[in-house]
């Protein structure tokens, strides 16, 4: 299927391409809020990241596509937090706040709110794209890096931080910087990801501090 009309060329790439892809037809048959839960899931699934984490922070969470793969995939006791400036509808086991969580505070509010240290962060946030690529890939990894530095506070000892992030040459020297504060670090690149785009995960697993 093709839409054509009254569109500009990007929108209607766009809506091709989300009108023709497997994974958005796949997230609706399961009642996912977003295609990216797949991401996450395959994440899961290679590296056994959910099951046994007790605590849980998904950054920039909305529309809940992840938290509700969280929600899913969680121990019944475990407790998940989802922080990102938007609202979602309501998930069974996840609390929300609405907040930036590079404001000065933010971290003592989820920390008092979780009960101490967690043991697992993930993150898809990525800024707006603008279509530059050097542009995006340097916006995108100082949002990383804030993420980074935000994990490496709130992280328990052995604990794990996933985020995502844009493929663009200082990826690399990111992840041999993390090597020397996780037991393993490695990139990912999920199937559900579209193979024309940039983005890529960083998986890094047992906090070392």
């Amino acid at each position: 299927m093709k839409i054509k009309g009254n569109w500009d060329l990007s929108s209607r790439m766009w809506l091709n391409r989300q009108i023709n892809d497997p994974y958005v037809k796949l997230a609706r048959r399961n009642g996912y809020r977003s295609r990216a839960a797949f991401k996450l899931l395959e994440m899961d699934d290679k590296f056994h990241l959910i099951k046994n984490a007790k605590r849980i922070i998904d950054l920039g969470a909305a529309p809940g596509g992840w938290s509700q793969a969280l929600s899913q995939r969680s121990s019944d006791k475990a407790k998940i937090l989802a922080v990102d400036l938007l609202p979602f509808d309501s998930l069974d086991k996840v609390d929300q706040f609405c907040m930036d969580f590079e404001d000065e505070d933010a971290r003592r509010k989820i920390m008092d709110h979780m009960g101490g240290r967690v043991d697992l962060i993930v993150s898809d946030m990525a800024p707006p794209a603008v279509g530059h690529a050097q542009t995006d890939h340097a916006r995108i990894m100082r949002l990383v890096e804030s993420a980074r530095s935000f994990a490496l506070e709130v992280l328990e000892k052995g604990g794990t931080f996933a985020t995502k992030i844009f493929q663009g040459g200082r990826e690399k020297f990111l992840l041999e910087s993390m090597k020397k504060e996780f037991q393993k670090v490695c990139f990912f690149k999920p199937k559900s990801s579209r193979s024309l785009s940039a983005e890529i995960y960083i998986v890094a697993m047992g906090l070392k501090k």
